[in-house]
């Protein structure tokens, strides 16, 4: 994608097509809007990839912001196989900018998700792959890398609105002692931090890469120590 392309804002457009794919998550109903999700979502998502990456920069030097579908755009259509769920649609737009040299989904990063009428953002990862859990449960008792954790997760915390995740373990993992002063974060298999809000008026210019940039710039302690932590695991 060019990037001379401009990114103007959001439409109701694009606000209209996931309130009613929400309604109506069936084959018949999105191959009928098809057009209306390339022009009034994929279309200014891309652009605000672009944009929103050239403004992460300055917190995050490193950050893959990349307009292509399973890269920061999440693809539409739900894997289904081992759900019984069957409905073949996401109903929410997610996009993903991720810093870091692993792939893509095993870095923290920003995440962006637009399910009306709310728009979520968060920073974090996820879910830890196996080599990365176990460099995190070192560091969440280390001297050093276990107090900057916990600074960071007192400093996202203070945020309005804001809570972390992806607690998962009901018990201390064994060979950790379930009396250390963050034996709490040793339940974690993933951790995140994430605010939600409804669809601010923002939305609708490029003025919500302004107002997105203050929000991931409060989660960044948090950002931060997870990519020292997936570095420390290469």
């Amino acid at each position: 994608m060019p990037r001379t392309v401009s990114f103007e804002g959001f439409s109701r457009e694009c606000v209209d097509f996931w309130t009613g794919l929400g309604l109506n998550n069936d084959r018949l109903w999105f191959e009928a809007h098809k057009p209306d999700y390339e022009k009034f979502v994929l279309e200014p998502g891309r652009a605000f990839i672009l944009a929103m990456g050239e403004r992460l920069r300055e917190i995050a030097p490193r950050v893959h912001a990349d307009p292509r579908v399973n890269q920061s755009i999440f693809r539409i259509y739900r894997d289904t196989r081992f759900s019984r769920d069957k409905s073949p649609y996401k109903t929410h737009f997610g996009l993903w900018f991720w810093e870091g040299t692993g792939p893509r989904m095993e870095c923290s990063g920003f995440y962006w998700h637009l399910e009306p009428p709310k728009l979520m953002l968060g920073v974090g990862l996820y879910m830890f792959p196996p080599v990365l859990l176990d460099e995190y449960r070192r560091s969440v008792v280390h001297p050093r890398h276990g107090a900057a954790l916990a600074g960071a997760v007192r400093e996202v915390l203070s945020l309005k609105g804001c809570e972390i995740g992806r607690k998962h373990y009901k018990k201390t993992p064994r060979g950790f002692d379930s009396g250390h002063r963050n034996a709490e974060l040793l339940l974690y298999n993933g951790l995140y931090a994430g605010m939600e809000s409804g669809i601010p008026d923002e939305f609708f210019s490029a003025d919500i890469v302004d107002w997105c940039f203050d929000k991931y710039r409060g989660l960044t302690p948090l950002h931060r120590w997870l990519l020292d932590l997936t570095e420390r695991a290469q």
